[in-house]
């Protein structure tokens, strides 16, 4: 029986209508090593992770999944966690402890076993993967390649049938890469551990599959033994046929003699052979690079993050103008460092940097970055700011026509439409490459540009780097894609031990390397000297690569000539932007009127001496406030982000208002006046349980719905961070507004949640007390309003603020000035409960303003947010 098998599997994203996944069938047999390949974007982050439901995305399955014959959906999340694990593509995402053996133990932990089983297992693991050296280390202080070594060994730790990657070798060094592999080949050999790896470095990958499935636009085109793979793609001319290892491209341009190579030494041995009988042509001496002025240049810089640890230990460099100049070396060794230096994302401690013969701190922000000076992160998701990518891009270049040759370059033609971060990993670095472009820069920084995308793309990117370069860009360069940078750098370097201790032009650098070197260097090394790239072994053994088709996305039509890198700036004007309504503009103009007449005043001008002594004051003031209130309310009647209303059955609500509105109420008075306040810690658990009987009543009818309650506890996060950050302020503080905003987006009850555990848990940083149950429920009282008014409340920007002033001033002052009353004052009256109200009215005006500050501010953008987690992972709200 197959441990995995998939029939006619479609997969549609929400609002979609093409599918991510197009009747897929799959069979994975227990034991089998696969690997799945495919361009950027075909769909296979999105198979591998509906192997797995807790980290399925949300949207419409179609077809069946089975696990050992039943249905995969009918595994608990116990049996998830021990059947089926999970390596994400970023070390970084997946670690959650301070210690490397913590991490280890922390799924046992998880999963309940015994502290006898934990410690076995976790020797086991650290044996096994040999990490006995760094045990005890903190997990902050490995590098890339120990990360994914350590998320590998605690996902092993728990012992599952199945292991999925997602291209977990994609940030990691070429050394940390095939260690990083090596170690799984061990896991699927030693340990009969079935392995599901999807991998667009498949130098290294493809050798250990048993299979190898192409994925092409959501379709499977071929589940095979790699050998019959490649020739499938060799037959059809398809585009991943040039992201074959390179002893297999080399096969197929030869004409296909002899038995299909996968490693380099098997390669080597069919080279010799090939020898034999074909004569093997050395590739054209190349011209040295002319020798120019620096473009950036570093002289014996210094930098560390801690002055006992230096990261750069008198680094010195020089790229010239008009080159491209790669550099590389292991993960940890300061490749990025040094580019945040040359951004000014930080400043050398030691040391000098020049950028176009200038000290680089004499640029000024607005010609360093409009020009100057660009840079690609490693990241790209820092670059999106846009609600579309088209919105991002035409935040740089407003013109269409200025942009579309970039637009149809980087093939994002039919993602313009689409957010930036609903993208795969590639199809989000060719967007960022896009924005980045578009600043047609002198100076070019690119921080792993080729990490996530296909082959196709790479041999086009390169096409476009060097057009750039030939232009007279300088491009510097920090790559893990040996490959890539033997294709298009004029220069190499290698960082090591904080400094540069290899430099030279692509041969001759590749050629001294043994390790540090091309796939076709090793293959053809002492057999045809100087080669080091496919297509130049291709050449050497009279070879031709068949034309392929490149693969399309649907709707996307291929450019009629050659794209060019559009370099020079656009000629077309840029598009107006939208004029502010008229309210907006005439408070905006008697605002600033007021402004310049108080400051003069204040100045002391004859002529308004009458102001500076307080006879025109009221009438300043009150101008003043019509010009405030004339300008929000052009702003303020600007739609927002519409978040979907949480839909609730009746009794939903009715269960939600007996536990909020009746038992939280009975409870507060229960502390006061049976425990005489005296038990408040227990007080506030019990609010925050009644808070959350009716959830846990409602999983009976779904899942537990762990993604809702990360999102709620993110938020009360967010409200206890702002509440510390602004500890100096007497009112002035954000809570009111986030709980608030999670009612509007997540419905009553998960604004009661907010509110109340916001309130709890802050109060560790200041000060329990009686007054906190109270504080629990005025707090948690307005996101259950929220909630229930989301409608109205949602509107815009002037009803938000509005509701969140008059909630604020009324239900938490009202409730709180309330309970001191009846905390302090043993017979109350109703002229001490005025008392009270009127004391506390002045300061709730400051903290009902704050709310309404902090809504407007940022309100509609943390909605929009919420809308688009809520659209993603398929929340309505936890009511």
């Amino acid at each position: 029986m197959a441990q995995l098998q998939l029939n006619d599997l479609t997969f549609f994203y929400p609002g979609q209508t093409a599918p991510a996944l197009s009747k897929v069938n799959l069979t994975v047999e227990r034991g089998e090593f696969l690997v799945l390949c495919g361009p950027s974007g075909s769909g296979k982050s999105t198979l591998l992770r509906l192997l797995k439901p807790a980290l399925a995305p949300h949207g419409r399955v179609e077809g069946t999944r089975l696990w050992e014959g039943r249905p995969l959906e009918a595994l608990d999340r116990r049996e998830q966690a021990q059947s089926i694990g999970f390596v994400l593509q970023s070390p970084e995402e997946q670690i959650v402890t301070d210690k490397v053996w913590h991490e280890l133990a922390f799924g046992l932990e998880s999963l309940g076993y015994s502290q006898t089983a934990i410690r076995a297992r976790v020797a086991e693991m650290a044996a096994f993967f040999g990490l006995e050296g760094w045990f005890h280390r903190d997990t902050a202080s490995l590098s890339g390649g120990q990360k994914q070594l350590l998320n590998l060994a605690a996902v092993m730790a728990l012992g599952p049938q199945v292991l999925l990657l997602d291209e977990p070798t994609s940030q990691l060094d070429p050394m940390g890469a095939q260690s990083f592999l090596d170690c799984l080949g061990r896991v699927n050999r030693e340990l009969g551990t079935t392995v599901v790896l999807c991998e667009h470095r498949l130098e290294e990958a493809l050798p250990l599959a048993g299979r190898c499935g192409v994925l092409d636009r959501g379709r499977l085109l071929v589940c095979a033994p790699p050998r019959e793979t490649a020739a499938y793609l060799r037959s059809n001319q398809h585009s991943m046929a040039s992201a074959m290892p390179t002893p297999v491209r080399v096969w197929a341009a030869t004409k296909g003699e002899g038995d299909c190579p996968l490693t380099v030494g098997e390669g080597r041995n069919w080279l010799s052979g090939y020898f034999q009988i074909h004569p093997l042509t050395p590739p054209p001496r190349l011209e040295p690079f002319p020798e120019t002025e620096p473009a950036l240049e570093a002289r014996e810089v210094w930098f560390g993050y801690r002055r006992e640890e230096p990261v750069l230990r008198g680094l010195s460099l020089r790229v010239p103008v008009g080159s491209l100049c790669a550099l590389m070396g292991g993960n940890g060794a300061g490749k990025s460092t040094l580019l945040h230096l040359l951004s000014r994302g930080n400043r050398p401690q030691k040391g000098e940097l020049q950028l176009l013969g200038r000290p680089l701190e004499d640029w000024s922000e607005t010609e360093l970055f409009q020009g100057a000076l660009a840079l690609l992160p490693q990241d790209p998701k820092a670059l999106f700011v846009g609600r579309t990518v088209e919105e991002d891009l035409a935040e740089v270049e407003p013109s269409r026509e200025g942009r579309a040759d970039l637009v149809r370059l980087c093939r994002l033609e039919h993602l313009l439409s689409r957010h930036p971060y609903d993208l795969s990993g590639g199809e989000q670095q060719r967007a960022a490459l896009a924005k980045v472009l578009l600043t047609r820069p002198k100076v070019l920084l690119l921080d792993e540009p080729t990490k996530g995308i296909d082959q196709p793309f790479r041999e086009e990117l390169a096409e476009l780097l060097t057009a750039l370069r030939k232009t007279g860009v300088t491009l510097l360069m920090v790559s893990h894609d040996i490959e890539f940078c033997a294709r298009c750098a004029t220069h190499c370097a290698l960082l090591f031990d904080g400094g540069i201790t290899a430099w030279g032009d692509p041969r001759d650098f590749f050629a001294q390397n043994s390790f540090y070197s091309t796939a076709a260097c090793r293959m053809a090394r002492d057999l045809v000297p100087g080669v080091i790239t496919p297509p130049q072994l291709i050449a050497a053994c009279g070879g031709t690569e068949a034309a392929v088709q490149t693969s399309q996305a649907p709707g996307k039509q291929e450019p009629t000539e050659p794209a060019q890198a559009p370099l020079a700036p656009s000629q077309t004007s840029p598009s107006h932007r939208r004029r502010s309504p008229m309210p907006q503009r005439l408070g905006l103009l008697a605002l600033v009127v007021c402004l310049a007449a108080g400051v003069l005043a204040w100045r002391g001008v004859p002529w308004l001496a009458g102001l500076a002594s307080g006879a025109w004051l009221p009438s300043l003031l009150w101008l003043g406030a019509a010009a405030v209130a004339l300008w929000l309310l052009g702003l303020g009647r600007r739609a927002l982000t519409r978040p979907k209303p949480v839909r609730v059955k009746g009794e939903g609500r009715w269960l939600t208002a007996l536990f909020l509105l009746v038992l939280c109420p009975l409870t507060l008075l229960a502390g006061m006046y049976l425990l005489q306040d005296r038990k408040y810690y227990f007080i506030s658990l019990l609010v925050l349980l009644e808070a959350l009987i009716p959830l846990l009543l409602k999983t009976e009818r779904r899942a537990p719905p762990a993604r809702e309650l990360v999102v709620l506890s993110v938020l009360i996060a967010l409200a206890v961070a702002g509440r510390g950050a602004l500890f100096m302020l007497p009112q002035f503080k954000p809570v009111v507004a986030v709980v608030i905003v999670a009612g509007v987006a997540l419905g009553g009850q998960g604004g009661f949640l907010v509110g109340a555990g916001a309130m709890l848990v802050s109060n560790f940083f200041y000060v329990q007390g009686a007054w906190t149950p109270w504080q629990m429920a005025g707090a948690g009282l307005i996101g259950l309003l929220a909630g229930w008014l989301a409608p109205m409340v949602g509107r815009n920007r002037v009803t938000l603020c509005l509701f969140g002033f008059v909630s604020t001033v009324v239900v938490y002052g009202g409730l709180l000035n309330t309970a001191s009353l009846l905390m302090f004052q043993p017979n109350p009256t109703w002229e001490m409960l005025v008392t009270s109200l009127a004391l506390g009215f002045p300061l709730d005006l400051v903290h009902g303003a704050a709310t309404a500050f902090f809504l407007w501010a940022a309100g509609p953008a943390l909605l929009e947010k919420l809308e688009r987690v809520k659209l993603k992972y398929g929340l309505n709200g936890p009511e």
